[in-house]
């Protein structure tokens, strides 16, 4: 029998990954070792393979975005017809086709924000509240539903979660019921809720179990370190009692458990499935030896950690290149450090590095606002990850909708002429204009205009148009030349080249309030997050001083065998 070629380029455990393809798989992937390569590779291999039927097949992510990146790769793969969606998009869509047969009408309406509806209750009890602890009773509520616990199970487990700053216990709980109260009497859900509904749907209602499971053989599962107690509920109803099931994560990237994400189901997958095949992936192609040996030091013995080899080598001197082994820098103040570090990146630009090779990343969004003005006075462009989607840009979206309006008009001139012209009349120009607001929408066009070189030779507006779309829907967004600053928690599955980390002191990272074992666990395994990050080099910096008197160095440099 020939080997599908689409086998070719990937390596010994990969290509075990992509050729295993029925039964329950584990994969323990660590950072930078090609996970989404080898499930890709898998996916596509069955299809061609004709082992799976494509639109059988669904692929689970954590975010939209992923799982439009997920959908690219399998288009260029051959595997179309296979389906790639998060926990929620795919139950959402299950529960509005079987709603109207099951229950009758429609389906619930989701509502938009449980802060507004939090905010409501705390008024109608003549609570005052700060925005933060409005969100952090939001999340509590996110908790409680993801553990699949009930009020009066949350109740009795109180007092073992850090409360919300300003209410008791007891208010925390009333605001919970009221939450309920309020939503059930304008008869909506939120997205927690449509997880529990269609649980219980399928559960419940045996012809419903039966169709989707009719219509979804094989399932992947990426990030399954990241699972909750009700996503599990919810795979293992979409399962039945077949195994199908292929789930890839990384324990010592958990860095959701304040929503309820657990690595239990990922180190204990053995336990429920034992006959499942278990392939580690620990060759790191990602980062150099120097940003992996550090990575491995901090995460020495803790469990599930994998010990990564770099196979990558490291950069050489040269234009464009960032040659530094990871460094440790104490500042005397925020605004020193936020200096230094946009001094650093101007340097680092101005020596060739592209500033979407770059990213400064921080324990809080709150850090983010003077790196930003420490950037913008060295004159380097930023983009904060996590705020405005480049697709819900009001200069994006006007573009887009120009180039719809082009495509139907017959234009047989070189498809970088009708782009560029379509651009101008949306104030485009050739040269970069000054002024920072200008530049941000002059680099969120020319972005735009880079995307006409990832289209295949021969391509048209028509053809542009529908990828423009396609992106817009999956928010597969283009590469902007802006320096990224990004909390951690938003930057995991992302990678630039230069990595500052910054804010790296006692009650910053790990954060104040990180008081038991667990919870430094936590922080332990999201500074692991930001480490590996890197690609070439990664710089850590941190803050002696501050509103709350001396900071030491973060205990996690010593850990990670830093001098500090």
């Amino acid at each position: 029998m020939a080997t599908d070629p689409i086998l070719s380029g990937l390596d010994p455990e990969q290509r075990e990954i992509a050729e295993w393809l029925r039964g329950p798989v584990v994969v323990l992937a660590g950072a930078g070792t090609g996970k989404t390569r080898a499930i890709t590779h898998r996916i596509a291999h069955g299809v061609r393979s004709g082992v799976y039927a494509p639109d059988r097949v669904l692929a689970v992510t954590f975010t939209r975005k992923a799982a439009g990146e997920l959908q690219g790769r399998l288009r260029e793969l051959g595997a179309d017809g296979v389906r790639a969606q998060t926990f929620h998009g795919a139950a959402l869509a299950q529960l509005g086709h079987f709603w109207p047969d099951v229950v009758g009408g429609t389906a619930p309406q989701i509502v938009t924000g449980k802060s507004t509806v939090v905010s409501q209750v705390l008024e109608s009890m003549k609570l005052r509240a700060s925005g933060e602890t409005v969100r952090d009773v939001a999340s509590e509520i996110e908790w409680r539903k993801t553990s699949m616990l009930s009020i009066d199970d949350y109740e009795a487990r109180i007092e073992s979660r850090p409360l919300p700053q300003g209410l008791t216990a007891e208010q925390i709980v009333d605001v919970q019921r009221g939450y309920m109260a309020i939503l059930e009497e304008r008869r909506q859900i939120d997205f927690e809720d449509v997880l529990v509904l269609m649980t219980g749907m399928l559960e419940a209602e045996p012809r419903v179990a039966l169709q989707v499971r009719e219509r979804y053989r094989f399932f992947t599962v990426d990030e399954y370190q990241d699972v909750s107690p009700l996503q599990h509920a919810l795979l293992s109803t979409w399962l039945g009692n077949r195994d199908d099931l292929c789930v890839v994560g990384d324990a010592s990237q958990t860095i959701y458990s304040f929503a309820g994400a657990s690595s239990s189901y990922l180190l204990k997958f053995g336990a429920e499935y034992p006959h499942a095949r278990q392939i580690k992936l620990e060759r790191n192609y990602r980062s150099t030896e120097p940003v992996v040996r550090l990575a491995n030091k901090l995460m020495r013995d803790r469990p599930g950690a994998l010990t990564l080899r770099a196979h990558r080598p490291a950069v050489t001197e040269g234009k464009g290149a960032v040659v530094q082994a990871p460094s440790f820098e104490m500042f005397a103040s925020e605004g020193d450090e936020a200096a230094a570090v946009a001094a650093s990146i101007k340097a680092a630009v101005d020596s060739g590095v592209p500033a979407s090779q770059i990213a400064v990343l921080y324990r809080t969004n709150a850090q983010s606002a003077r790196f930003e003005q420490a950037l913008q006075l060295q004159g380097v462009n930023t983009r904060v990850h996590g705020a405005q989607r480049f697709f819900d840009r009001a200069d994006v979206r006007k573009a887009v909708m120009l180039m719809r309006g082009e495509a139907k008009v017959a234009d047989t001139r070189p498809l970088f002429q009708i782009v560029s012209d379509v651009l101008r009349s949306s104030g485009w120009t050739a040269r970069a204009p000054e002024g920072a607001a200008a530049r941000e929408k002059w680099e969120a066009l020319a972005a735009l205009l880079s995307l006409v070189d990832e289209m295949p030779e021969g391509a048209g507006i028509k053809e542009f148009s529908e990828e423009l779309i396609a992106r817009q829907r999956t928010q597969h967004e283009p590469t902007l030349q802006a320096v990224t600053l990004s909390a951690i928690h938003a930057a995991k599955g992302l990678e630039w080249s230069l990595v500052h980390v910054v804010g790296m002191s006692e009650g910053v990272l790990p954060i104040a309030h990180a008081a038991d074992e667990d919870a430094i666990d936590e922080e332990r395994r999201l500074c692991y997050v930001a480490f590996t990050r890197a690609k070439d080099s990664l710089r850590l910096s941190g803050v002696a001083g501050g509103a709350r008197g001396r900071r030491q160095p973060s205990r996690f440099l010593a850990e990670a065998g830093l001098a500090v």
